[in-house]
């Protein structure tokens, strides 16, 4: 049951991002980008997004614990936690994913590779 919500969370960002990069690829073509041009920056932007929520992902794992339990010796009422820290790194780098997915798709399109 609990995977379905993960998986949920998942496709929705994926598709959310890949909107994103079906539409961002003749945006930044008309704004004056080559359409190859506009492909790879929109590809690029998808890049880091990715690679932000892969690292926050990793890094929310590694220290999720160890910043918990600082927030509680220093008596901070915060609302952090490792699975909230987690699920938004995941819902990162599925749009990033997703737009990387798009702008491949868009570039097929605009450019006629």
């Amino acid at each position: 049951m609990q995977w379905r919500g993960r998986a949920r969370l998942v496709a929705t960002a994926l598709a959310v991002g890949v909107v994103v990069g079906l539409v961002a690829v003749p945006l930044f073509a008309a704004f004056g980008f080559s359409p190859r041009g506009a492909a790879g920056t929109v590809f690029a932007l998808g890049t880091l997004a990715f690679g932000f929520g892969l690292v926050g992902w990793s890094g929310s794992i590694i220290l999720g614990d160890a910043v918990e339990i600082r927030d509680s010796l220093l008596g901070k009422d915060s609302d952090w936690t490792e699975p909230k820290s987690r699920r938004a790194m995941v819902r990162v780098g599925s749009f990033g994913f997703g737009v990387m997915l798009g702008s491949s798709v868009a570039e097929v399109v605009v450019v006629g590779v």
